[in-house]
């Protein structure tokens, strides 16, 4: 029986792939980071017929987790849920920052160029001048990459400090996250026997927007 997965990543713009047995057979990706909730349906759709399938015939989505800002990270998050649940499929979450390690790790030169005090650095943009981060030491056998540190958010002059202070010299990359990558993150991860089903959004800070505060009523 054929094992397709739907990996769904909306931490910043829209990504969408579909695998097979951990290869890919469609990829859609939207980089507009404003858009997701008008994208996404259509990614999905997109993808399925690229690989030529129904979504009756997926058996697991993964989905990222983030970190990343509250509006865009949710949307992708309840589309998997409801596309799992729809289609009968299982549903596992994935921290997106490891997806973008895992395509920095496919380098073997840089892979090799790890140590003990030279990690993977991965960054994203986290807005309000801030970064989203997380260090890595390299792969598991199955291929997942090993995250020794975060996720977490950060002024970019206090992760630097924050490096120095521990005696690191770490690699640094910052690239897109593709959803080809979480989902062959998330077969590593079933090999590995550290597939998660949580999906809980890794906001990492309060939402941008926030209630207004009621009006005191007196008298």
């Amino acid at each position: 029986m054929t094992n397709w997965l739907l990996s769904i990543d909306s931490s910043a713009g829209t990504t969408v792939a579909v695998l097979e047995g951990g290869v890919q057979r469609a990829e859609i990706n939207i980089p507009d980071n404003m858009s997701h909730a008008e994208s996404i349906a259509a990614a999905i759709a997109n993808a399925l017929a690229t690989a030529g399938i129904k979504a009756n015939q997926v058996s697991s989505v993964a989905v990222g987790r983030g970190p990343a800002p509250f509006t865009g990270l949710r949307v992708g998050i309840a589309s998997a849920m409801m596309f799992a649940e729809g289609a009968g499929a299982k549903l596992f979450g994935v921290v997106s920052l490891d997806a973008i390690a895992k395509s920095a790790l496919e380098d073997s030169a840089l892979l090799q160029s790890l140590s003990e005090t030279t990690p993977l650095l991965i960054t994203a943009d986290a807005r309000r001048s801030e970064v989203y981060w997380a260090l890595y030491s390299g792969l598991t056998k199955a291929g997942a990459p090993i995250r020794i540190d975060g996720p977490g958010v950060i002024k970019p002059a206090a992760l630097e400090v924050l490096m120095q202070e521990r005696g690191l010299s770490p690699i640094i990359t910052s690239l897109p996250v593709s959803a080809t990558k979480l989902g062959q993150v998330f077969e590593a991860q079933l090999i590995d026997g550290t597939a998660d089903a949580d999906v809980t959004a890794l906001y990492l800070r309060s939402p941008d927007a926030v209630p207004t505060p009621a009006k005191k009523v007196t008298g």
